[in-house]
């Protein structure tokens, strides 16, 4: 077998090159391996017509085209592949194509301890791009951190678990090889070691999966359903939402609206049918598939229903179509859960058909040479990676990539925006799409909410922001600093979903590195006021996270602002109250106070993130399309995963996504495919974090101890052990939620306490956490219920 390894550098030291001649070397009794170099390649410029290829394109073009397959050495260069490399390629995409159909196995090395990781992902798509059309060996990842160490003396590589997983990379790229080979005679076939088998597998465990989940086994598939979070944090971003289902009566309006939502911007129209064909029959579907009448929020809701109240039910009701907007809802009560509750309670109705994996990140999607058929899906699970087959269809529902600081970065152009939503969004389906070659759209639209247009408070990594209406914020001596000192949007504007109309056009304040809230004593005696009357605040850390100071300049200095631009901000703000108009920026005067002499105060602020809408377009089926705007065989997608917002969105769009094209995606996905392959194995099939994490056998029971339900919090049960004896309530814990990680676990902390105290469940609700408070005391309402029983 004869190789061609290419260093993927120009640079004199490289340890890829060094790699790439250790391997030389060790697989020389089996295999040739020639090492070749691109550092005489010139930088790409597309030669004039009937020019000759530089010499050096010419060699490396007859070392590719001679050989069985291809070794590139990857190294990173500020998050991507060296310019060297990617103008290489150029060169052999242009007017040669030797890397169509040839066999590449990739290997990288790095100074550090991240990798290539990076840069694979991103020569992945390169390779697979149309001109390219290279056959990338799938999964076998090899990346050689801390490669200064990694050699010895002798430039061998010296842990000998390094060379076991090298070899064992190799042994795949040869068996790859010859699966290709055989490929020409024999039709497309993949050498996969599989460890489990399903007619469908579904990647995200939301709204869009659970649904797409729901349909396929009602169709007669076997489904697995995979995601990241742990039990008791699944969902996505469908049990953080309000429940608010957008829908609508007439689909020429819902058209219209939704052309004028996109505008400039074009949705293809088949698509977009099948999105507001569905939204305009979502009331059958409340009735048929969830098995309730849906509730109309123009229709059904009237004053004091605890529903969050809207003056009007479009989100932008200038928009022709606009009249025709409604929501669904599951009950006259929102922002609890309500519909997640009764999406995932399907998915355990069918555990005799569908499989939950929890904990479990999907790593890979498993394509077919030749074809492109998706045959399967790699799994991290229990620190192993499981290869498992779907017969029929894969569908991608993983969620957007909020919490992945590159994405976010290169998107978004943002270092880091505050998640509002799930913590488990992490972009893992744009990584796998990317490398079976999907065509992305919608990459930088995200929406947002927070204390005030796009803002909420500044938490640490991986922590929540929070939502809150909090007048306070808006209205006094009180404003919004960027960078440099000074204000840059219009504090009490009414916003959608984080957006305010900027010279025409509905945006995102823009981002800032360290935004701040600024105020005075008068402000803060408010602040301070509204403690000591309602005993907490609605953000409790609040009066603890302040920065103080006696003067402006002093504050500027703590907060690393130019002193000169917050001194005249205040100047300015004082005189546009004293004029009775904000000149800059339109503030109701109403809601403006002069600033008095001191002391100041800040609070850091942060840009914080809903939903990102961006992924892997989708047609009418819900096929996930390739960047030849043609399906990619076997494979699907719902959900904020390629949502179909181009530009403004409409509250309740997503959750719409994720019934419509959740429903699409699970039916087609398992429609028996005529091009499926055969596959036996089953060892990883049968397993159910889903149904093993509602089990409660395990759960401990002393004597004068109860157990109680409620299924009012945020995800699933809450579950509490009530100790009562002597007509007391001796203690309360929770066994079992599902409650969000930031003001749900006060609840689930401080309110047993409160209980206990109280020696009654006739206590305040967390401040913020009105759901899980409620859950918690019914819980204990229902424990109590059986201590009673027992008693009398």
């Amino acid at each position: 077998m004869k190789l061609v390894a290419i260093v993927g550098t120009a640079a004199k030291k490289s340890y890829n090159r060094e790699l790439l001649h250790y391997m030389q070397t060790h697989f020389s009794t089996t295999t040739e391996i020639t090492v070749a170099e691109i550092d005489e390649i010139p930088l790409f410029n597309e030669p004039e017509p009937g020019s000759q290829l530089p010499a050096a394109v010419q060699k490396l073009n007859q070392q590719i085209s001679e050989a069985d397959g291809v070794i590139i050495g990857v190294p990173e260069y500020d998050h991507s592949i060296p310019a060297s490399l990617k103008s290489a390629i150029e060169w052999l995409s242009y007017d040669v194509h030797p890397f169509a159909k040839k066999p590449v196995m990739l290997v990288g090395t790095s100074i550090g301890v991240q990798g290539t990781s990076r840069a694979q992902t991103e020569i992945r798509s390169i390779l697979n791009t149309p001109g390219v059309d290279a056959y990338v060996l799938p999964g076998n990842e090899f990346m050689l951190s801390y490669a200064a160490q990694a050699f010895d003396t002798s430039e061998n590589l010296a842990e000998p678990k390094t060379v076991r997983f090298l070899e064992d990379c190799f042994k795949h790229f040869t068996e790859y090889i010859t699966t290709l080979s055989g490929d020409k005679q024999n039709g497309n076939q993949l050498k996969v070691d599989w460890d489990g088998n399903y007619d469908v597998v579904v990647v995200g465990f939301g709204g869009a999966g659970a649904s797409a989940a729901r349909f396929a086994a009602d169709n007669g598939a076997k489904v697995l359903v995979v995601d990241a979070a742990p039990f008791g944090h699944e969902g996505g971003n469908t049990r953080y939402s309000a429940q608010h289902v957008v829908m609508g009566k007439d689909v020429d309006d819902l058209t219209d609206y939704y052309h004028a939502l996109s505008a400039p911007f074009k949705l293809p129209e088949k698509t977009l049918h099948a999105y507001v064909s569905g939204m305009s029959k979502m009331p059958e579907y409340f009735d048929k598939y969830l098995g309730i009448k849906a509730v109309s929020y123009k229709y059904d809701v009237n004053p004091g229903d605890p529903v969050n109240y809207k003056k009007t039910m479009a989100e932008y009701p200038e928009l022709k179509g606009s009249d025709t907007v409604d929501f669904a809802l599951v009950h006259k009560r929102d922002k609890d859960a309500a519909l997640w509750k009764l999406l995932r309670q399907k998915v355990l109705d069918r555990t005799d058909n569908i499989d939950v994996w929890l904990s479990s990140r999907a790593q890979h999607l498993i394509q077919e040479p030749g074809s492109k058929i998706i045959r399967g899906v790699q799994i991290e699970r229990d620190g192993k990676l499981l290869n498992i087959h779907a017969n029929n269809g894969v569908v991608m529902t993983s969620g957007g990539f909020e919490n992945n600081p590159e994405l976010v970065q290169t998107y978004l152009h943002s270092v880091r925006l505050t998640p509002l939503g799930t913590l488990y969004n992490r972009g893992d389906g744009i990584h796998m799409v990317q490398e079976v070659g999907a065509k992305l759209w919608h990459m930088a639209n995200y929406e947002s909410h927070g204390i005030l247009p796009g803002l909420t408070f500044k938490e640490g990594e991986n922590e929540r922001g929070r939502q809150i209406a909090w007048p306070l914020l808006s209205h006094g001596s009180i404003f919004v600093i960027a960078d440099d000192g000074t204000r840059y949007f219009q504090e009490d504007a009414k916003h959608r979903h984080g957006h305010i109309t900027t010279h025409g056009s509905w945006l995102i304040p823009m981002n800032n590195q360290h935004p701040y809230i600024v105020f005075d004593q008068a402000q803060y005696n408010d602040f301070k006021q509204q403690l000591d009357d309602e005993g907490r605040l609605p953000y409790p850390e609040f009066m603890d996270k302040l920065v103080k100071a006696d003067t402006l300049p002093e504050l500027a200095n703590k907060l690393d602002v130019s002193a000169a631009n917050l001194g005249q901000t205040v100047t300015d703000f004082n005189a546009y109250k004293a004029e009775g108009r904000d000149f800059a920026f339109g503030r109701n005067p109403e809601s403006m106070r002069a600033f008095d002499g001191g002391p100041y105060y800040a609070i850091a602020a942060a840009n914080d993130v809903l939903n990102t809408q961006g992924g892997p377009q989708r047609n009418e089926n819900a096929e996930i399309l390739g960047v030849d705007n043609k399906p990619i065989p076997h494979l699907y997608g719902a959900g904020e995963l390629g949502g179909i917002v181009a530009n403004c969105y409409q509250g309740g769009g997503n959750l719409a996504e994720c019934l419509v094209f959740g429903k699409l995606a699970g039916e087609h996905a398992a429609v028996v495919k005529t091009d499926a392959d055969v596959v036996d194995a089953d060892e990883a099939n049968g397993i159910n974090d889903l149904a093993d994490g509602e089990n409660l056998s395990n759960v401990k029971l002393d004597a004068d101890q109860y157990l109680g339900s409620s299924n009012a919090g945020l995800g699933g049960k809450v579950v509490v052990r009530l100790t009562y004896t002597g007509n007391k309530i001796q203690n309360v814990e929770v066994v079992q939620h599902h409650e969000s990680e930031d003001v749900g676990l006060v609840a689930v902390s401080e309110l047993p306490k409160e209980i206990v105290a109280a020696n009654s469940t006739d206590v305040d609700a967390i401040s913020g956490a009105s759901a899980s408070s409620r859950a918690i005391k019914e819980a204990v309402k229902d424990a109590l219920g059986k201590a009673e029983a027992m008693h009398n």
